[in-house]
C-alpha cells in the first residue's frame, strides 16, 4: 500500500517533472492534468463539467470584466 505523501515527496515529484518537461511545457502539462481530472470527476458523478474560462486562450486577448 501507498504511505502518506508528505511535502518532501511532493517537492521531489515537482523537481522530476520540471527536469523531464522543462519550464516552458510544465504549465501546459498542469492545465492538461487539471482538465483531465475535472472531466474524469464529471464522468464518474454524471455531472455536467463546470464552465471555466478557457485557459488555452492568450490572456492578453481577453478583455477584463467591467
Amino acid at each position: 500500500m501507498l504511505g502518506n505523501i508528505g511535502p518532501m515527496e511532493m517537492i521531489i515529484v515537482a523537481i522530476i517533472a520540471l527536469v523531464l518537461l522543462g519550464p516552458k511545457r510544465l504549465p501546459d502539462a498542469g492545465r492538461s492534468l487539471g482538465r483531465g481530472m475535472r472531466e474524469f470527476k464529471a464522468a464518474i458523478t454524471g455531472d455536467e463539467p463546470a464552465k471555466l474560462p478557457a485557459f488555452d486562450e492568450d490572456p492578453s486577448k481577453l478583455t477584463p470584466a467591467a
